[in-house]
């Protein structure tokens, strides 16, 4: 591959099932907010990375149980 073709960035990581979370107002595929996917073009590498960073944190967000008993019976979380 030629060097011409190599890009260095801060890759997307959306991962194409592009689903907002009602709640959380996040993307259940890539766990990044409405504004950090339409600004990740226009990002720098550092900002970037600062999301990159920040995403596994948020994965736990999306992991709530959000049905059974305890919802059927006014308890859930």
């Amino acid at each position: 591959m030629s060097d011409v073709w190599k890009r260095d960035e801060v890759q997307s990581p959306c991962v194409n099932i592009c689903v907002i979370h009602p709640q959380e107002r996040i993307c259940t595929g890539c766990y990044r907010s409405i504004e950090e996917i339409t600004r990740w073009s226009k990002m720098s590498a550092e900002e970037r990375r600062a999301i990159m960073d920040a995403l596994p944190e948020r994965a736990p967000q999306l992991k709530k149980r959000r049905g059974g008993r305890a919802a059927r019976i006014g308890r859930g979380d």
